[in-house]
C-alpha cells in the first residue's frame, strides 16, 4: 500500500517541477494549484470584517457578533434573511468576475467556490439546499453555461450541501439590468423567476441557499428568494461572489 503511494508523490513533484502552479488571475508562477499569486491576491478586493448580514457589503467598526446591516438593506425590505459575497466588483475583483462570466475561465470556478465558502459559512445549515440564480435558456444557450451554477456547484461541493442547479427557471426573457436605476432593476426582474414546476417538492420547508455571480440592487436575487418563498421554502440566505458597493 505504501509504495503507490509513494509513487504517486513523486509523480506529483515531477508534474510539479514541469508544470508550476500559475495565478488563476495573472499567470504568474503561485504557490498552490487555482490561487492567486502574492500580488494579485494584494490587488484583488477581498470583503473581510464587519460585513452587512443581509447582503455581505463591508461596514464600518469591528465584528463583536451582533447582525449589523447597510443602509439598502435597512431601507428595502429584502425576501432573503442573511447573504455573504466574497469580493467587491472592482479592480481585480471586477476582472475576475467578468473573466468567468464572459470569457470562458471556467476554472476559475474552482477557487471561487473555495472563497464562497469561507465567506458563507456563518450562514450556511447543515441541511440546506444550494441553487444558483438561472439564465433564460435562450441567453444560455448563447453563453452555453450559467456561471451561477458553476459557482453553485462548487460551493456546494466543498460545504457537502444538496445541490439542484435547475431549481429555478426564468420564466421570461428579460433585458440587462446594466444601465438601469434601482427602480427598474426591480421591475425588469418582477416575476421573471420561478420554481421548476418539478423542484417544488424539493424546496417545501427546506432552508435555501442562492449563488449568484454579482448581487448590485438585489433585484434579481429577490426575485429568486420570493420565487422559493412562493413555493413553500421555510427560509433563502444568498451568496454572491462580488458584491457592487457604494463608496466601496
Amino acid at each position: 500500500m505504501g509504495e503507490p503511494r509513494v509513487l504517486r508523490a513523486g509523480m506529483q513533484s515531477a508534474l510539479a517541477l514541469l508544470f508550476p502552479p500559475q495565478c488563476v488571475s495573472c499567470g504568474e508562477p503561485a504557490a498552490s494549484d487555482f490561487g492567486l499569486c502574492g500580488a494579485c491576491w494584494r490587488d484583488t478586493p477581498f470583503i473581510s470584517g464587519l460585513v452587512c448580514d443581509r447582503c455581505g457589503t463591508p461596514l464600518p467598526g469591528e465584528d463583536d457578533g451582533r447582525a449589523e446591516y447597510c443602509d439598502d438593506c435597512i431601507t428595502l425590505a429584502r425576501p432573503w434573511d442573511r447573504g455573504r459575497a466574497v469580493l467587491l466588483y472592482k479592480d481585480n475583483g471586477r476582472k475576475l468576475v467578468l473573466a468567468l462570466k464572459h470569457g470562458d475561465r471556467l476554472d476559475l470556478a474552482r477557487p471561487a467556490g473555495d472563497w464562497l465558502m469561507r465567506a458563507a459559512r456563518p450562514i450556511l445549515k447543515q441541511d440546506m439546499l444550494v441553487a444558483p440564480v438561472p439564465l433564460h435558456w435562450m441567453r444560455l444557450f448563447r453563453r452555453r453555461f450559467n456561471q451561477s451554477a458553476l459557482l453553485s456547484r462548487a460551493l456546494s461541493r466543498i460545504a457537502g450541501l444538496e445541490h439542484c442547479p435547475d431549481l429555478l427557471v426564468r420564466a421570461r426573457r428579460t433585458d440587462s439590468q446594466d444601465g438601469r436605476d434601482r427602480d427598474g432593476r426591480f421591475a425588469n426582474v418582477s416575476g421573471a423567476i420561478r420554481a421548476h414546476p418539478r423542484r417544488r417538492a424539493r424546496i417545501a420547508g427546506r432552508h435555501l441557499l442562492l449563488v449568484d455571480d454579482v448581487m448590485t440592487s438585489g433585484a434579481t436575487l429577490a426575485a429568486a428568494a420570493d420565487a422559493c418563498l412562493g413555493a413553500g421554502a421555510a427560509s433563502v440566505s444568498v451568496a454572491t461572489l462580488a458584491r457592487v458597493a457604494k463608496d466601496a
